[in-house]
Protein backbone atom coordinates (compact mmCIF):
# COMPACT_ATOMS: atom_id res chain seq x y z
CA UNK A 1 0.00 0.00 0.00
CA UNK A 2 1.02 3.46 -1.02
CA UNK A 3 1.91 5.65 2.80
CA UNK A 4 1.31 8.69 1.31
CA UNK A 5 -1.86 10.40 -0.67
CA UNK A 6 -1.68 13.33 -3.21
CA UNK A 7 1.77 14.10 -3.69
CA UNK A 8 2.41 13.28 -6.97
CA UNK A 9 1.40 16.11 -10.15
CA UNK A 10 0.26 19.70 -10.02
CA UNK A 11 -2.95 19.75 -7.77
CA UNK A 12 -1.72 17.94 -4.94
CA UNK A 13 -2.21 18.36 -1.24
CA UNK A 14 2.01 19.29 -1.30
CA UNK A 15 1.05 22.78 -2.51
CA UNK A 16 -2.28 22.97 -0.10
CA UNK A 17 -0.37 22.31 3.17
CA UNK A 18 -1.00 24.10 6.03
CA UNK A 19 -0.06 27.92 6.29
CA UNK A 20 2.94 28.76 7.75
CA UNK A 21 4.50 31.99 8.00
CA UNK A 22 6.41 33.39 5.13
CA UNK A 23 9.84 34.64 5.88
CA UNK A 24 11.04 37.82 4.91
CA UNK A 25 7.66 38.22 2.39
CA UNK A 26 8.61 41.73 2.07
CA UNK A 27 11.75 41.55 1.21
CA UNK A 28 10.80 39.30 -1.28
CA UNK A 29 8.51 41.21 -3.32
CA UNK A 30 11.65 43.77 -3.92
CA UNK A 31 11.52 46.92 -5.55
CA UNK A 32 11.31 47.60 -9.28
CA UNK A 33 14.65 47.75 -11.21
CA UNK A 34 12.60 50.43 -13.18
CA UNK A 35 13.74 49.16 -16.91
CA UNK A 36 11.12 47.85 -19.17
CA UNK A 37 10.37 44.95 -21.94
CA UNK A 38 8.20 44.22 -24.84
CA UNK A 39 6.89 40.49 -24.60
CA UNK A 40 5.47 39.20 -27.37
CA UNK A 41 1.87 40.26 -27.27
CA UNK A 42 3.95 43.55 -27.76
CA UNK A 43 2.72 44.76 -24.47
CA UNK A 44 5.52 46.70 -22.37
CA UNK A 45 6.53 45.18 -18.94
CA UNK A 46 8.31 46.84 -16.05
CA UNK A 47 11.23 44.69 -14.93
CA UNK A 48 9.76 43.90 -10.77
CA UNK A 49 13.60 43.77 -9.53
CA UNK A 50 15.26 40.40 -9.04
CA UNK A 51 14.23 39.21 -5.10
CA UNK A 52 17.35 39.44 -3.19
CA UNK A 53 16.50 38.58 0.07
CA UNK A 54 15.52 34.63 -0.51
CA UNK A 55 17.66 32.45 1.98
CA UNK A 56 16.98 29.05 2.78
CA UNK A 57 14.49 29.86 5.65
CA UNK A 58 12.26 31.29 2.64
CA UNK A 59 10.85 28.33 1.95
CA UNK A 60 7.93 26.53 3.65
CA UNK A 61 5.47 23.51 2.92
CA UNK A 62 3.28 25.50 1.37
CA UNK A 63 5.24 25.80 -1.44
CA UNK A 64 2.22 27.89 -3.53
CA UNK A 65 2.87 31.14 -1.67
CA UNK A 66 6.13 30.80 -0.88
CA UNK A 67 7.42 29.89 -4.90
CA UNK A 68 4.30 32.85 -5.86
CA UNK A 69 6.81 35.33 -4.43
CA UNK A 70 8.47 34.77 -7.95
CA UNK A 71 5.87 35.05 -10.09
CA UNK A 72 6.39 38.57 -11.36
CA UNK A 73 10.21 38.09 -12.27
CA UNK A 74 8.83 34.85 -13.89
CA UNK A 75 7.15 36.45 -16.28
CA UNK A 76 8.99 39.64 -16.81
CA UNK A 77 12.33 37.54 -17.50
CA UNK A 78 10.01 34.82 -19.93
CA UNK A 79 9.09 37.49 -21.81
CA UNK A 80 5.95 35.29 -22.79
CA UNK A 81 8.47 32.44 -24.45
CA UNK A 82 6.28 29.49 -25.21
CA UNK A 83 9.66 27.33 -25.87
CA UNK A 84 11.56 25.30 -23.04
CA UNK A 85 13.51 27.79 -20.41
CA UNK A 86 14.34 25.10 -17.64
CA UNK A 87 15.16 20.83 -18.38
CA UNK A 88 15.23 19.17 -15.21
CA UNK A 89 16.69 15.89 -15.28
CA UNK A 90 16.25 13.22 -12.39
CA UNK A 91 18.61 9.82 -12.38
CA UNK A 92 16.16 6.58 -11.86
CA UNK A 93 13.74 5.50 -10.27
CA UNK A 94 15.54 2.64 -8.25
CA UNK A 95 18.37 3.82 -6.29
CA UNK A 96 15.71 5.77 -4.56
CA UNK A 97 12.00 6.19 -3.94
CA UNK A 98 12.37 9.86 -3.73
CA UNK A 99 12.95 10.44 -7.35
CA UNK A 100 9.38 9.31 -7.71
CA UNK A 101 7.35 10.09 -4.91
CA UNK A 102 8.85 13.45 -3.91
CA UNK A 103 11.61 14.99 -5.62
CA UNK A 104 9.28 14.85 -9.34
CA UNK A 105 6.34 16.36 -7.51
CA UNK A 106 7.74 18.70 -5.50
CA UNK A 107 9.99 20.13 -8.53
CA UNK A 108 6.68 20.15 -10.71
CA UNK A 109 4.72 21.88 -8.26
CA UNK A 110 7.76 24.68 -7.27
CA UNK A 111 8.47 25.71 -11.19
CA UNK A 112 4.58 25.54 -11.91
CA UNK A 113 3.67 27.72 -8.45
CA UNK A 114 6.59 30.30 -9.54
CA UNK A 115 4.76 31.13 -12.73
CA UNK A 116 6.34 28.88 -15.44
CA UNK A 117 3.54 27.39 -17.90
CA UNK A 118 3.73 23.77 -18.87
CA UNK A 119 5.74 24.30 -21.97
CA UNK A 120 8.50 26.24 -20.02
CA UNK A 121 10.09 23.35 -18.02
CA UNK A 122 10.28 19.64 -18.36
CA UNK A 123 11.25 17.42 -15.38
CA UNK A 124 12.14 13.86 -16.28
CA UNK A 125 13.93 10.92 -15.45
CA UNK A 126 16.69 9.15 -17.04
CA UNK A 127 15.70 5.62 -15.86
CA UNK A 128 19.10 4.98 -14.60
CA UNK A 129 20.54 5.27 -18.39
CA UNK A 130 23.26 7.48 -19.02
CA UNK A 131 22.91 7.84 -22.65
CA UNK A 132 19.35 8.76 -22.28
CA UNK A 133 20.40 11.42 -19.43
CA UNK A 134 23.07 12.62 -22.03
CA UNK A 135 19.85 12.32 -24.47
CA UNK A 136 17.74 14.34 -22.03
CA UNK A 137 19.86 17.26 -21.70
CA UNK A 138 20.89 17.54 -25.54
CA UNK A 139 17.19 17.39 -26.34
CA UNK A 140 16.32 20.10 -24.03
CA UNK A 141 19.18 22.31 -24.84
CA UNK A 142 18.35 22.09 -28.76
CA UNK A 143 14.63 23.43 -27.18
CA UNK A 144 16.11 26.22 -25.77
CA UNK A 145 16.53 25.79 -22.37
CA UNK A 146 18.72 28.38 -21.02
CA UNK A 147 19.00 26.49 -17.53
CA UNK A 148 19.42 22.43 -16.51
CA UNK A 149 18.66 21.03 -13.23
CA UNK A 150 20.27 17.97 -13.52
CA UNK A 151 20.84 15.26 -10.78
CA UNK A 152 23.56 13.05 -12.67
CA UNK A 153 23.82 9.28 -12.56
CA UNK A 154 27.22 9.49 -11.91
CA UNK A 155 30.85 11.47 -12.20
CA UNK A 156 31.36 11.01 -16.14
CA UNK A 157 27.91 11.63 -17.26
CA UNK A 158 27.53 14.91 -14.82
CA UNK A 159 30.27 16.25 -16.55
CA UNK A 160 29.40 15.08 -20.04
CA UNK A 161 26.34 16.93 -19.77
CA UNK A 162 28.41 20.36 -17.57
CA UNK A 163 30.37 20.44 -21.15
CA UNK A 164 27.62 19.85 -23.55
CA UNK A 165 25.82 22.71 -21.43
CA UNK A 166 28.84 25.23 -20.85
CA UNK A 167 29.25 24.92 -24.64
CA UNK A 168 25.47 26.54 -25.44
CA UNK A 169 26.25 28.92 -22.88
CA UNK A 170 23.55 27.21 -20.74
CA UNK A 171 23.58 27.22 -17.16
CA UNK A 172 23.96 24.04 -15.01
CA UNK A 173 22.26 23.35 -10.88
CA UNK A 174 23.54 20.10 -9.40
CA UNK A 175 20.52 18.63 -8.08
CA UNK A 176 21.07 16.25 -4.85
CA UNK A 177 24.81 15.86 -6.60
CA UNK A 178 27.11 17.65 -7.37
CA UNK A 179 29.14 17.67 -11.14
CA UNK A 180 32.60 19.68 -10.07
CA UNK A 181 33.27 20.53 -14.08
CA UNK A 182 37.18 20.99 -14.20
CA UNK A 183 36.19 24.75 -16.31
CA UNK A 184 32.76 26.69 -15.54
CA UNK A 185 30.61 27.21 -12.68
CA UNK A 186 27.45 25.10 -12.05
CA UNK A 187 25.86 25.56 -8.99
CA UNK A 188 25.32 23.04 -6.14
CA UNK A 189 21.64 22.42 -4.51
CA UNK A 190 21.48 19.66 -1.53
CA UNK A 191 21.47 19.07 1.77
CA UNK A 192 25.13 19.15 3.84
CA UNK A 193 26.42 15.45 3.27
CA UNK A 194 28.70 14.87 5.54
CA UNK A 195 26.52 16.14 8.17
CA UNK A 196 23.89 14.05 7.07
CA UNK A 197 26.93 11.29 7.80
CA UNK A 198 27.32 12.32 10.91
CA UNK A 199 23.62 12.26 12.01
CA UNK A 200 23.27 8.33 10.89
CA UNK A 201 26.24 8.05 13.24
CA UNK A 202 25.02 9.87 16.36
CA UNK A 203 21.79 7.58 15.47
CA UNK A 204 23.33 4.27 15.33
CA UNK A 205 25.14 5.19 18.34
CA UNK A 206 22.24 5.99 20.62
CA UNK A 207 20.60 2.82 18.93
CA UNK A 208 23.10 0.98 20.68
CA UNK A 209 22.47 2.41 23.88
CA UNK A 210 18.48 2.37 23.93
CA UNK A 211 18.92 -1.50 22.41
CA UNK A 212 21.42 -2.40 25.20
CA UNK A 213 23.77 -3.85 22.11
CA UNK A 214 26.78 -5.58 23.88
CA UNK A 215 30.37 -4.97 22.20
CA UNK A 216 28.76 -3.86 18.98
CA UNK A 217 30.40 -5.67 16.29
CA UNK A 218 29.56 -3.44 12.90
CA UNK A 219 29.08 -3.68 9.66
CA UNK A 220 29.00 -1.05 7.42
CA UNK A 221 27.33 -0.60 4.15
CA UNK A 222 28.07 2.35 2.21
CA UNK A 223 26.05 3.95 -0.91
CA UNK A 224 27.48 3.92 -4.42
CA UNK A 225 31.07 5.39 -3.83
CA UNK A 226 32.01 4.50 -7.40
CA UNK A 227 29.38 6.96 -9.16
CA UNK A 228 28.29 9.58 -6.65
CA UNK A 229 30.37 11.86 -4.70
CA UNK A 230 27.63 12.40 -1.77
CA UNK A 231 28.63 8.96 -0.80
CA UNK A 232 31.71 9.20 0.04
CA UNK A 233 30.79 12.15 2.49
CA UNK A 234 27.52 10.40 3.84
CA UNK A 235 30.47 7.75 4.96
CA UNK A 236 33.28 10.07 5.81
CA UNK A 237 30.52 11.65 8.04
CA UNK A 238 28.94 8.18 9.87
CA UNK A 239 32.65 7.07 9.84
CA UNK A 240 34.21 9.95 11.83
CA UNK A 241 31.46 9.58 14.30
CA UNK A 242 31.51 5.44 15.16
CA UNK A 243 35.05 5.34 14.07
CA UNK A 244 37.11 8.73 14.15
CA UNK A 245 38.39 8.06 10.85
CA UNK A 246 37.36 9.62 7.36
CA UNK A 247 38.78 7.29 4.24
CA UNK A 248 39.47 8.93 1.11
CA UNK A 249 37.77 8.43 -2.00
CA UNK A 250 36.37 4.61 -2.63
CA UNK A 251 38.78 3.58 0.27
CA UNK A 252 36.90 1.77 3.08
CA UNK A 253 37.66 1.22 6.79
CA UNK A 254 39.59 -1.39 7.35
CA UNK A 255 38.31 -4.67 9.31
CA UNK A 256 38.99 -5.01 12.55
CA UNK A 257 38.93 -0.94 13.16
CA UNK A 258 37.63 -0.68 16.58
CA UNK A 259 36.86 2.67 18.87
CA UNK A 260 37.06 3.39 22.92
CA UNK A 261 33.47 2.45 23.09
CA UNK A 262 34.42 -0.95 22.60
CA UNK A 263 32.87 -0.99 18.17
CA UNK A 264 34.92 -3.64 16.18
CA UNK A 265 34.08 -3.35 12.42
CA UNK A 266 33.26 -6.29 11.03
CA UNK A 267 33.39 -5.17 7.51
CA UNK A 268 32.73 -2.25 5.40
CA UNK A 269 31.45 -2.58 1.59
CA UNK A 270 29.80 -0.47 -0.94
CA UNK A 271 27.04 -1.17 -2.73
CA UNK A 272 28.18 -0.09 -6.59
CA UNK A 273 25.84 2.72 -8.41
CA UNK A 274 23.75 2.67 -5.04
CA UNK A 275 22.57 -0.78 -5.72
CA UNK A 276 19.83 -2.54 -3.67
CA UNK A 277 20.65 -6.11 -5.58
CA UNK A 278 24.04 -5.74 -4.84
CA UNK A 279 23.41 -4.38 -1.35
CA UNK A 280 21.31 -7.03 -0.03
CA UNK A 281 24.01 -10.16 -2.07
CA UNK A 282 26.86 -7.67 -0.07
CA UNK A 283 25.07 -8.20 3.76
CA UNK A 284 23.41 -11.74 2.54
CA UNK A 285 27.42 -12.63 2.15
CA UNK A 286 28.63 -10.95 5.24
CA UNK A 287 26.08 -12.10 7.41
CA UNK A 288 26.98 -15.55 6.87
CA UNK A 289 30.28 -14.66 7.01
CA UNK A 290 29.56 -13.02 10.21
CA UNK A 291 26.78 -14.04 12.03
CA UNK A 292 28.12 -12.28 15.29
CA UNK A 293 26.85 -8.57 13.37
CA UNK A 294 24.74 -7.10 15.73
CA UNK A 295 24.79 -3.72 14.23
CA UNK A 296 24.62 -2.58 10.72
CA UNK A 297 25.20 1.03 9.11
CA UNK A 298 23.51 1.75 5.96
CA UNK A 299 23.62 5.01 3.91
CA UNK A 300 19.70 4.21 3.29
CA UNK A 301 16.39 3.17 3.74
CA UNK A 302 15.87 0.97 0.47
CA UNK A 303 19.69 -0.09 1.35
CA UNK A 304 18.61 -0.81 4.24
CA UNK A 305 15.09 -2.41 3.39
CA UNK A 306 16.91 -5.31 1.73
CA UNK A 307 19.15 -5.67 5.33
CA UNK A 308 15.82 -6.09 7.09
CA UNK A 309 14.69 -8.46 4.77
CA UNK A 310 17.20 -10.83 5.53
CA UNK A 311 17.59 -10.27 9.20
CA UNK A 312 13.89 -11.32 9.02
CA UNK A 313 14.27 -14.29 6.63
CA UNK A 314 17.25 -15.21 9.61
CA UNK A 315 14.91 -15.47 12.69
CA UNK A 316 16.15 -12.25 14.25
CA UNK A 317 14.07 -10.81 16.37
CA UNK A 318 13.35 -7.03 16.16
CA UNK A 319 14.65 -4.43 18.02
CA UNK A 320 17.92 -6.54 18.87
CA UNK A 321 20.00 -5.19 15.82
CA UNK A 322 19.98 -1.52 15.49
CA UNK A 323 20.12 -0.31 11.77
CA UNK A 324 20.29 3.03 9.93
CA UNK A 325 18.99 4.62 6.87
CA UNK A 326 18.59 8.01 4.90
CA UNK A 327 15.60 9.42 3.23
CA UNK A 328 12.90 8.87 4.98
CA UNK A 329 11.06 6.81 2.80
CA UNK A 330 7.52 5.26 3.52
CA UNK A 331 9.17 1.44 3.91
CA UNK A 332 11.99 2.99 6.00
CA UNK A 333 8.67 4.24 8.76
CA UNK A 334 7.17 0.88 8.78
CA UNK A 335 10.45 -0.92 9.19
CA UNK A 336 11.00 1.71 12.09
CA UNK A 337 7.88 1.18 14.18
CA UNK A 338 8.50 -2.23 13.97
CA UNK A 339 11.78 -1.65 15.17
CA UNK A 340 13.67 -3.06 12.86
CA UNK A 341 15.08 0.33 11.68
CA UNK A 342 16.52 2.96 14.61
CA UNK A 343 16.11 5.58 12.66
CA UNK A 344 16.35 7.50 8.80
CA UNK A 345 17.42 11.02 8.29
CA UNK A 346 14.95 12.71 7.10
CA UNK A 347 15.92 15.55 4.34
CA UNK A 348 12.58 17.72 3.59
CA UNK A 349 12.71 17.67 -0.08
CA UNK A 350 10.33 20.50 -0.62
CA UNK A 351 12.97 22.55 0.47
CA UNK A 352 15.31 21.42 -2.18
CA UNK A 353 13.39 21.82 -5.21
CA UNK A 354 12.38 25.32 -4.19
CA UNK A 355 15.66 25.99 -4.03
CA UNK A 356 16.30 24.50 -7.33
CA UNK A 357 13.33 26.56 -9.14
CA UNK A 358 15.08 29.46 -7.41
CA UNK A 359 18.26 29.22 -8.59
CA UNK A 360 17.15 28.71 -11.94
CA UNK A 361 14.94 31.73 -11.81
CA UNK A 362 18.18 33.57 -10.74
CA UNK A 363 20.85 31.60 -13.75
CA UNK A 364 18.18 32.58 -16.93
CA UNK A 365 17.71 36.01 -15.91
CA UNK A 366 21.81 36.48 -15.46
CA UNK A 367 21.61 36.85 -12.06
CA UNK A 368 24.36 35.71 -9.11
CA UNK A 369 21.89 34.15 -6.43
CA UNK A 370 21.77 36.08 -3.24
CA UNK A 371 24.48 34.91 -0.61
CA UNK A 372 21.36 33.95 1.98
CA UNK A 373 20.07 31.25 -0.66
CA UNK A 374 23.64 29.70 -1.67
CA UNK A 375 25.13 29.57 1.77
CA UNK A 376 28.19 27.58 1.20
CA UNK A 377 30.55 25.93 -0.81
CA UNK A 378 30.85 22.09 -1.62
CA UNK A 379 34.87 20.25 -1.66
CA UNK A 380 34.94 17.15 -4.59
CA UNK A 381 36.67 14.84 -2.01
CA UNK A 382 38.60 13.50 -5.14
CA UNK A 383 39.14 16.00 -7.13
CA UNK A 384 39.12 19.05 -4.27
CA UNK A 385 37.39 21.31 -6.72
CA UNK A 386 34.70 23.79 -5.22
CA UNK A 387 31.30 24.56 -5.82
CA UNK A 388 28.97 27.30 -4.58
CA UNK A 389 26.27 25.36 -3.01
CA UNK A 390 23.00 25.78 -1.16
CA UNK A 391 23.20 23.18 1.75
CA UNK A 392 19.98 22.37 3.10
CA UNK A 393 19.46 20.98 6.93
CA UNK A 394 18.47 17.91 7.37
CA UNK A 395 17.33 15.78 10.92
CA UNK A 396 17.33 12.25 12.60
CA UNK A 397 13.99 11.33 12.74
CA UNK A 398 13.07 8.63 15.55
CA UNK A 399 9.29 7.11 16.23
CA UNK A 400 8.76 9.76 18.37
CA UNK A 401 9.49 12.34 15.56
CA UNK A 402 7.28 10.42 13.30
CA UNK A 403 4.57 13.10 13.75
CA UNK A 404 6.34 16.40 14.09
CA UNK A 405 8.42 15.51 10.71
CA UNK A 406 6.95 13.65 7.80
CA UNK A 407 3.58 13.60 8.93
CA UNK A 408 3.27 17.20 9.54
CA UNK A 409 4.94 18.29 6.80
CA UNK A 410 2.48 15.96 4.68
CA UNK A 411 5.20 13.23 3.19
CA UNK A 412 3.81 10.64 5.04
CA UNK A 413 -0.10 9.92 5.36
CA UNK A 414 -0.67 9.14 8.72
CA UNK A 415 -4.14 6.55 8.11
CA UNK A 416 -2.45 4.78 5.71
CA UNK A 417 0.38 4.80 7.67
CA UNK A 418 -1.22 3.17 10.64
CA UNK A 419 -3.71 0.71 9.05
CA UNK A 420 -0.68 -0.21 6.48
CA UNK A 421 -0.86 -4.28 7.37
CA UNK A 422 1.78 -4.96 9.00
CA UNK A 423 3.98 -8.44 7.37
CA UNK A 424 3.87 -12.00 9.13
CA UNK A 425 7.21 -12.59 9.87
CA UNK A 426 9.30 -14.44 12.67
CA UNK A 427 10.50 -11.95 15.39
CA UNK A 428 7.66 -9.61 14.56
CA UNK A 429 5.03 -8.75 17.45
CA UNK A 430 1.85 -10.69 15.01
CA UNK A 431 -0.24 -7.48 15.14
CA UNK A 432 -2.12 -6.53 12.32
CA UNK A 433 -1.39 -3.12 11.41
CA UNK A 434 0.72 -0.49 13.04
CA UNK A 435 -2.28 1.29 14.71
CA UNK A 436 -0.66 0.05 18.26
CA UNK A 437 2.44 1.98 17.20
CA UNK A 438 1.41 5.16 16.01
CA UNK A 439 -1.21 5.09 18.87
CA UNK A 440 2.33 4.80 21.36
CA UNK A 441 3.89 7.61 19.54
CA UNK A 442 0.99 9.99 18.94
CA UNK A 443 0.69 9.68 14.90
CA UNK A 444 -2.50 10.77 13.67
Amino acid sequence: MRLQDGVRGRGSQVSKLSKLTIVGTAALLAAACGSASTGSSGATTTNPGVPSSITISSFTTDIASTMGLLKPLTTYAAHGSNNLLVGVILPDTTSSARWVDFDQPYLTDAFADAGYSSVQFNVQNAQGSDPTQIDDATADINLGAKVLVVCPLDGPTGLAIASLAAAKGVKVVDYDRAIFPPTGQTYYDSFNNFGVGQLIGKGLEACVTSENVKSPQVFVLDGGKDTDPNAISFAQGYDSIVFNQMPSGTTEMAAGTTNSLGYKLVENEFSPGWSTTSAETIFQQAFTAHPNINAVVSANDEMNAEVVTDLKADGVKAGTIPTTGQDATPAAMANILEGWQCGTVYKPIWLEAQAAASLALYLRDGKTPPMGLVNGTTTDPVSKRKVPSVLLKATWDTPALIQSTVIANGVINAVALCTNVRPAVTGDSGLPTYAADCKKYHIS
